[in-house]
């Protein structure tokens, strides 16, 4: 059994468009998968479409260039709708990120991550604990 050049070249053809693609929008996410698959589908589509209709603008050998570099970024912009439309991941926001930072920083400093019993001093009053302002004012 032998592949035949239209999977192969399909697959580098839509690696190069997705790095065109990352290349043009910074980051791709956890979508780089799903993005080399649709632009393998697509240009190996596009291929097929570009025999089937007769379209001879640019071959490599029978492989139909232009077609299959369409046919792969209509894949890629479909990967891209998908991930905009469908549901996006919870961010957190800075203000909350901040504030979480912050509190870790401080128990670290002052070694308040594991919990220690208080000191009980056996001889004072249980009463004297309560701190009431009325009775320090009065006092």
């Amino acid at each position: 059994m032998s592949v035949g050049p239209a999977p192969v070249l399909s697959l580098l053809l839509g690696i190069l468009h997705v790095s065109i693609y990352v290349l043009i929008r910074g980051s791709s996410g956890q979508r780089l998968p799903w993005l080399v698959l649709a632009a393998f589908l697509g240009s190996w589509a596009g291929d097929a479409i570009g025999s089937r209709f007769g379209i001879d603008v640019l071959l490599v050998g029978d492989f139909h260039l232009i077609t299959a570099s369409v046919m792969a970024w209509v894949g890629i912009l479909g990967v891209a709708i998908v991930a905009i439309l469908g549901p996006q991941p919870k961010q957190e926001s800075d203000a909350h990120r901040a504030a979480t930072t912050s509190v870790t920083r401080i128990r670290g400093q002052r070694g308040l991550d594991r919990r220690e019993p208080a000191a009980v001093d056996p001889g004072a009053d249980p009463d004297d604990s309560f701190d009431d302002p009325d009775t320090e004012a009065r006092g």
